[in-house]
């Protein structure tokens, strides 16, 4: 049952980010007058569908994403008819091509305050009070509870939470010996400090207590986070860049296995798991390349500085090149999951 629950999780957690995606899309070109023939959730055969004023909206088979299928979006469709996408002046363009990375933030901005405004917000605390403690966990097995105090790791004086991060970031697979407090009173347990799953950090599976705070507060904080989860992966790529060194990037398999343990984690890591990538999906749509949202807005605004529309053939080509460059990125992301799992071992060589 838990295998069938992760399965279903990255399944439909993925599949409605792509969703938010193309709605985002969708709302954009209804707003541009743009003609569309389908808007779908999901992929394979219809189970539902309905059809108003020309566009068919369906559910399919496969809860895996969606689409939105415009009239004129195909180079060799386009007749320059009304409520053609490749037929719209370029800043209509430019406004339907942004409006899918766009709508992956909104969603991530809106997940993200949900998370602080439920869970609360992880202040600094001159004590390390654990606010909850993971199913399963070591920290579960060994007895621990929530309002307990770690009071040492292995005779070291803990603190602060950084003060435990610290002490257990090189330990991990290691039985370390904790003082614990409870109501006053103190005691002595031995854990083995484990790895989180979604993360990679050392952990014993307990969580801070989270300050609650107001609506308006945890939206800054929703966009304060989207801003980091953004220039963090741009910082890393530009000076992996810099340096001349590969990057260490996840790609299907990598994501898959990631959202698969961020249920086993708990609802709170897993919604922050579907913010962050949330906003890596509306960032990575937004890098130039060719084929991807960014790349045309490129060309959109490229078309705007020459005031004149580009030629079907020159997008064409250009698609070709992106599909090309996206079909590398996808097999070296690829190849790179299969090195963290170790394929020969898989294998079982």
């Amino acid at each position: 049952m838990t295998v069938i629950f992760q399965i279903f999780s990255v399944i439909v957690g993925f599949g409605f980010l792509v969703f938010i995606h193309e709605l985002g899309h969708f709302l954009a070109a209804k707003m541009c007058r743009i003609k569309i023939m389908v808007f779908a959730f999901g992929f394979g055969p219809d189970l539902i569908k309905y059809t108003f004023k020309d566009t068919k909206y369906c559910i399919k088979a496969i809860p895996f994403g969606g689409f939105v299928k415009m009239a004129g979006e195909i180079p060799d469709e386009v007749t320059g008819s009304d409520g053609e996408y490749l037929s719209l002046v370029w800043y209509k363009k430019v406004w339907v091509s942004f409006a899918g990375p766009l709508s992956n933030y909104i969603f991530a901005i809106f997940l993200f305050s949900f998370i602080f405004n439920t869970y609360g917000i992880i202040t600094p605390t001159t004590s390390c009070s654990i606010g909850s403690v993971i199913k399963n966990s070591p920290a579960a097995v060994s007895g621990l509870m929530p309002k307990d105090k770690i009071k040492s790791v292995d005779t070291i004086n803990i603190n602060t939470w950084n003060d435990l991060n610290i002490e257990l970031r090189n330990k991990v697979d290691k039985y370390v010996f904790f003082v614990i407090e409870r109501k006053g009173k103190f005691f002595k347990l031995s854990m083995r400090v484990v790895k989180n799953s979604v993360t990679g950090a050392a952990t014993i599976g307990v969580r801070p207590i989270g300050e609650k705070t107001s609506l308006m507060r945890s939206l800054y904080f929703g966009i304060k986070t989207s801003v980091l989860q953004t220039v963090l992966p741009i910082v890393y790529l530009v000076d992996k860049a810099v340096s001349f060194k590969k990057p260490d990037i996840s790609g299907p398999i990598g994501i898959i296995q990631i959202m698969a343990n961020a249920t086993k984690e708990g609802m709170q890591d897993y919604l922050a798991l579907i913010a962050i990538l949330s906003v890596s999906l509306g960032l990575f749509n937004l890098f130039p390349i060719p084929m991807v949202d960014g790349g045309m807005i490129l060309l959109f605004f490229i078309e705007g500085i020459i005031k004149k529309k580009i030629g079907i053939k020159v997008i064409q080509t250009y698609n070709t090149i992106g599909l090309i460059l996206i079909g590398t990125i996808f097999l070296f992301a690829t190849y790179s999951d299969l090195l963290r799992l170790d394929i020969m071992k898989l294998l079982g060589k």
